[in-house]
């Protein structure tokens, strides 16, 4: 009969204790790192300017009630005034209007194509890693072929084979960076089939979907959160690039590279509240969610803990 009062964990087998130390060092650790996170200056500053980018696409078109979509033909690129706080663009609609609506969707592509591909890239991970032997050999192999061809081309070719929305969008950005948190993924499991707690989860009749989600997957997760918010940026200006270079979503939907594009072609008429504005707001973006990624990385990087926040 186990001793009642004492230790309750010496009443467990010893490959259970293992494992239920693990885990629980494991929560105490994830709890340190996200306490050093909210103590970094760039996580606050990154929050901040993410929150305005939100608040500035979704809640201002509830308070600025100007259309983004209707034209009007007499107010043809006019500049900033009472009416149009940010003038017109060239079929005189609304340029602050189309702004905020260019940053919802500009946002909602640039954050579900990095969840889509950072989940494509995991899951491939961790079933390379997990079977290993030909399985990983052929996967990898796979990955190599793919990141051999620039991203360029893949991303003009399936533009043109498929009809641009926001979904084919979100499925070309995904379809174009899940490869490198594959290899961080396949890397980190890797390095952790052989740890103890792992031969203890065997040992105790754990399958391999048990241990891949239980063990795997959370020790795994500092370097999938930093590579996700990075993704985010880069789903941002891809599609910045694509609209940019009129491959974008097709009219009359507005993001920030098909406003700058628009724009440009009235750079000598000095009709900079076309082209700065939205060059600013894909800045700013890049800047929140870049400094977002150096705080996750310092937080869950303990060689670089303890840098951010001092």
């Amino acid at each position: 009969m186990p001793a009642v009062g004492g230790n309750t964990l010496s009443a467990l087998p010893k490959d259970e204790t293992d494992q239920k130390a693990t885990l629980a060092n494991a929560d105490t650790g994830m709890s340190r790192e996200w306490k050093a996170f909210w103590r970094n200056p760039l996580a606050v500053a990154g929050v901040v300017i993410l929150g305005f980018l939100i608040l500035f696409s979704w809640l201002g078109p509830v308070v600025y009630h100007a259309s983004a979509l209707n034209t009007s033909l007499s107010n043809i690129v006019q500049a900033p005034s009472s009416s149009h706080l940010l003038g017109t663009d060239a079929l005189g609609r609304d340029n602050l209007a189309r702004l905020m609506l260019g940053g919802q969707i500009s946002l909602i592509v640039g954050f579900a194509a990095a969840i889509a591909g950072v989940f494509i890239g995991v899951v491939y991970g961790l079933i390379s890693a997990q079977f290993g032997s030909w399985t990983d050999t052929v996967l990898m192999r796979i990955v190599d072929i793919t990141l051999a061809i620039p991203a360029i081309y893949i991303l003009l070719l399936l533009d043109a084979v498929l009809k641009p929305n926001v979904y084919v969008m979100i499925f070309i950005i995904a379809i174009t960076s899940w490869q490198p948190i594959a290899r961080i993924v396949r890397s980190e499991v890797l390095s952790l089939k052989t740890r103890e707690f792992v031969e203890a989860a065997r040992a105790a009749g754990a399958g391999w979907l048990r241990i891949m989600f239980r063990h795997f997957l959370p020790n795994a997760m500092g370097s999938i959160i930093v590579y996700t918010t990075f993704s985010v940026g880069g789903g941002i200006l891809t599609l910045a690039g694509l609209s940019f270079l009129g491959l974008g979503l097709p009219p009359p939907a507005p993001n920030w590279g098909q406003a700058i594009s628009d724009g440009i072609q009235y750079e000598f008429q000095n009709a900079w509240w076309l082209i700065y504005p939205p060059g600013l707001l894909i800045v700013a973006a890049e800047l929140a969610v870049n400094f977002l990624g150096d705080a996750f990385n310092q937080a869950f990087d303990p060689r670089l803990q303890g840098r951010g926040g001092a």
